[in-house]
């Protein structure tokens, strides 16, 4: 969306976004959007992106109480949930933080997972887990010569 938007810090990263990149800039986001695919790759400061994350995961649980609460209203209820657990316990795992255990960050010569500070121990397993598909991919590398290719081609 605008461009304009943001501080100038925020300004002044989309005016460098968008010259000609090794990758497809698409600008900012709604964050009504975010939990809708709108963007593959997400950058924000870290108090932007933490509030972002922290809200997400609030409107989840919420909705995840609401719709158990609803569905334990009475035995008609009840029956209901339990011919769509399924779905619901599906729905439930792609809310739950835990499944992922932190996000990557980028930008640095190793793989690191920033895990949620509550973390469990089913979190910090997921983060483990993450952490070696990350390393997997080569993204890190990529990264690197991506930068050194722009860099070269800065000084030529």
């Amino acid at each position: 969306v605008e461009a304009a938007k943001g501080n100038e810090q925020a300004q002044n990263t989309y005016a460098l976004m968008e010259k000609p990149q090794p990758f497809a800039f698409i600008g900012n986001v709604e964050a009504r959007d975010v939990p809708f695919g709108a963007c593959d790759v997400l950058v924000a400061d870290g108090f932007t992106g933490n509030m972002l994350l922290k809200m997400y995961e609030g409107v989840a649980g919420a909705m995840m109480a609401n719709i158990k609460g609803i569905f334990k209203q009475n035995a008609i209820t009840k029956l209901s949930a339990l011919m769509i657990k399924n779905g619901l316990m599906d729905f439930k795992k792609r809310m739950d933080y835990t499944e992922f255990g932190g996000a990557p960050l980028l930008g640095i010569s190793k793989p690191v997972i920033k895990a949620h500070g509550s973390s469990n121990a089913k979190a910090f397993c997921s983060a483990i887990r993450q952490a070696k598909q990350f390393s997997e991919t080569g993204v890190i590398e990529n990264i690197a010569n991506a930068v050194t290719k722009s860099a070269q081609a800065s000084e030529a």
